[in-house]
């Protein structure tokens, strides 16, 4: 399992808006019909946000490592 990285402030605000709307969609649902609403565009966002922060992590620590 992959470290979680560090978020800067707008990625966690970013990470909580996503998250406010799967669950504001969660309970739009009426459960009544097979819940057919579908999360996985917000989720997508959300990983991408974390790929983004680790990918910054990485290079961080690579520049880091080249300085010594």
């Amino acid at each position: 399992m992959a470290r979680e990285p560090k978020l800067t402030t707008g990625e966690k605000a970013k990470v909580a808006w996503y998250v406010a709307r799967m669950a504001k969609r969660g309970l739009a649902d009426d459960r009544l019909t097979g819940g057919r609403v579908h999360q996985r565009d917000l989720e997508r966002k959300v990983e991408r946000v974390i790929e983004q922060a680790r990918t910054r992590e990485e290079q961080r620590d690579a520049k880091k490592n080249r300085r010594k």
